[in-house]
């Protein structure tokens, strides 16, 4: 059996932008993306913090150091530019490694710089 867990998350993100006319996805920091262990097409959860709409999308890179967070595609019904977001990945694991998972838990501040990691 296996068990969906919390492998990471970026903690109120600002979202820098939202573009409708684009095929979907959420493009982040590689930076943040790197800091919390998400991978490029990697799946997420995404939870507004603002009007508590979820979606699940996947993760594409953006500039690295850039402090960018874009929702692209359909979703930018639903989020829109300075908007906080909170971004989950998840992992399947057995029971076992789930005891010992510990996820990474990024903190950002108003310009999604890294305030703490956990």
């Amino acid at each position: 059996m296996f068990l969906k867990v919390l492998k990471s998350k970026l903690h109120g993100a600002t979202v820098t932008d939202a573009k409708l006319d684009y095929p979907g996805s959420i493009a982040i920091d590689a930076t943040l993306m790197n800091a919390a262990g998400i991978l490029p097409y990697e799946s997420v959860l995404v939870a507004n913090s603002d009007n508590g709409s979820r979606l699940e999308t996947y993760a594409v890179a953006a500039e690295a150091n850039s402090g960018q967070v874009i929702i692209l595609g359909p979703a930018a019904h639903l989020i829109k530019a300075r908007d906080v977001i909170i971004v989950f990945s998840f992992a399947f694991c057995t029971p076992e490694e789930a005891k010992k998972l510990k996820p990474k838990i990024v903190i950002l501040g108003e310009a999604n710089e890294i305030k703490d990691t956990g």
